[in-house]
């Protein structure tokens, strides 16, 4: 394999940065060409490639989001729309690619193997933490602490007027981010899509004796089932018109900002490991570590198994809040 491409896919997340500039870099430490794709799949089908080396990727490893941009890309996701990317591809002789997104990236990763034989490997770029195949994704750890630097700043205000915060986060399908910051933020409950069927929620939190407690802090995941914060926050005003909840959407600001030192050995450590396996012949696999050790994962697993939520966290805060 002489060259490689680096691409970044769907929604951004801190440390995609650092996993670019560790492709760069490995891909030149093992004599390979490396090429750039703006914009995802988008700039595969235009053609928006470029010649990267160790200067294009100076000073970056702190930076948030993505020098490569990203983008969705519909057509992308038509036959005639891969048929242009893989031909722009070949053009240039890039023989394999490297993929930083989550499991709609892998999708078309899979997709341009199986049509035109284009190898790729992926490396898990997704604040969510919902790919299977590794404990932790880039970008998860900056989302969660970034979250928890506004919540610890809400729990001043919601001490200092005894109110009750539902506060939502980012997430899609999965809790993972809503119940790290539940437990590392001292929360009174969580809300997340994994757990289903609450009975009697509201009693539960605003008991007599819950009701003791000078305020509250409510962490909701957004693709939670009973509705996202504001719904939440309807029905206990609905059942209890003497409690005045406040709700605080953190949105789009998790998945921006300097990633954290975690994040960025992880992307650094996924990047290197992406490209020499691309090297040793591997392909249509995602790169992950578990338990501190690298490992690759198919991208039917990566993309369609089950990421299953800690349990004993989730009790965890059920002890903690008595």
């Amino acid at each position: 394999m002489k060259k490689i491409a680096v691409f970044t896919s769907g929604g951004d997340s801190p440390g995609m940065n650092a996993c670019i500039r560790a492709v760069v870099r490995t891909a030149i430490y093992h004599k390979i060409e490396v090429y750039g794709i703006r914009r995802g799949y988008e700039g595969m089908i235009e053609g928006d490639i470029q010649l990267m080396d160790s200067r294009s990727v100076a000073n970056i490893i702190q930076r948030g989001g993505t020098i490569l941009k990203t983008a969705r890309s519909k057509e992308f996701m038509t036959p005639e729309g891969r048929k242009k990317a893989a031909k722009n591809l070949k053009k240039l002789g890039i023989e394999g690619l490297v993929c930083i997104g989550g499991n709609g990236s892998f999708t078309g990763a899979l997709k341009l193997y199986e049509e035109f034989g284009i190898r790729c490997i992926g490396a898990p770029g997704t604040i969510d933490n919902d790919l299977y195949g590794t404990d932790y994704t880039i970008g998860f750890d900056t989302a969660v602490n970034t979250a928890l630097d506004a919540i610890d700043r809400i729990r001043d205000t919601a001490d200092s007027h005894n109110r009750t915060f539902f506060v939502e986060v980012m997430g899609r399908d999965a809790g993972f981010i809503a119940l790290q910051v539940a437990l590392s933020g001292g929360a009174e409950a969580v809300f997340v899509p994994e757990v289903v069927n609450r009975k009697d929620w509201i009693d539960q939190l605003f008991s007599k004796k819950r009701r003791k407690k000078s305020f509250s802090i409510v962490i909701v995941a957004e693709g939670e089932e009973e509705g996202g914060a504001m719904v939440l926050a309807q029905k206990v005003k609905e059942k209890y018109p003497d409690i005045d909840p406040r709700v605080t959407i953190l949105g789009h600001i998790q998945r921006g900002g300097t990633p954290s030192s975690s994040d960025r050995v992880l992307a650094t450590r996924m990047g290197s490991a992406a490209v020499e396996s691309l090297l040793a012949g591997e392909t249509n696999k995602a790169v992950g570590i578990i338990n501190e050790k690298i490992c690759l994962t198919p991208f039917e697993e990566a993309i369609f198994k089950r990421k299953d939520i800690p349990e004993d966290l989730l009790r965890l805060i059920k002890i903690l809040n008595v």
